[in-house]
């Protein structure tokens, strides 16, 4: 029996809120990855660590499809998703 793959897109922030939208298989080894700075890149340089969002996908386009709609969205759109799901923009992260 093969067991099904998990892929998720997650919003991150920082405390001047801004935000990145990223793609992984493993979104607990990712957190730890951005938490700990072990990605060179605009989350390392902007020090973006809170998890905010995200949604889980068993298709990887279908993630990468969702991921890019996103990314395409005005700032204020993506504040309204984050906001229906975490309104007071807790880290979910800390729940993992």
């Amino acid at each position: 029996m093969k067991l099904m793959n998990s892929y998720y897109i997650y919003i991150l922030t920082n405390k001047s809120n801004t935000l990145y939208i990223g793609v992984t298989n493993n979104l607990q080894k990712r957190l730890y990855e951005h938490k700990n700075k072990l990605v060179e890149g605009f989350t390392k340089k902007y020090n973006l660590d809170k998890l905010i969002y995200f949604e889980t996908y068993q298709d990887i386009n279908e993630a990468i499809k969702r991921e890019k709609q996103i990314k395409g969205w005005i700032r204020k759109r993506k504040i309204e998703l984050i906001k229906s799901k975490n309104p007071t923009f807790e880290d979910l992260s800390l729940s993992f």
